[in-house]
């Protein structure tokens, strides 16, 4: 009776699971293969986003604890912290829910092309290269999809919630 019991469970796990399976199969080798992301290319997307000082502003607490924030509280965004200026207040994406949003091509096009508010420094993206974009869109997506998005941008006649830090544009 045991064995009937799994021979029944097996064969409704294999039929719940086979229209998944014959669409995968219909979808070719290359679908599946861009799925499949290296361990090299997550430890080169990881060094990217240490490297390129996303946590600095995309995890609130990085800086202020000098770097001491676990790894699975990464890139969830500054909120609730803002950057005020002149442009206004910002807050940092949360890159963890922003990169659900797009294809891996999709986010190499965006990173190249995109010009956000201060203090965004986005002229390194431009000039990073496509492979090590990717791997930071793999690394990212890899950490999963966690926290909120970020608060709205405030205008500069606004007064933003606290807490803000106050910056000034490098001329």
């Amino acid at each position: 009776m045991h064995k009937n019991a799994l021979s029944v469970l097996a064969a409704g796990v294999t039929l719940a699971l086979a229209p998944g399976i014959a669409n995968s199969a219909k979808a070719g080798k290359s679908a599946h293969a861009s799925k499949v992301v290296s361990s090299k290319q997550l430890e080169r997307g990881r060094y990217m986003v240490l490297t390129g000082h996303c946590n600095n502003c995309h995890t609130y607490g990085y800086s202020s604890k000098q770097g001491n924030v676990p790894e699975k509280d990464w890139l969830l965004g500054s909120s609730p912290l803002g950057f005020r200026g002149p442009w206004g207040t910002t807050y940092a994406s949360n890159l963890r829910l922003t990169v659900r949003n797009f294809t891996a091509e999709q986010w190499v096009k965006y990173a190249k092309s995109v010009k956000p508010r201060p203090p965004m420094p986005w002229w390194p993206l431009r000039d990073t290269t496509e492979q090590d974009l990717a791997a930071m869109y793999q690394y990212i997506r890899h950490l999963g999809p966690a926290g909120e998005p970020a608060r709205d941008y405030v205008p500069p006649d606004k007064e933003p919630k606290p807490p803000y830090e106050t910056r000034r544009l490098v001329q």
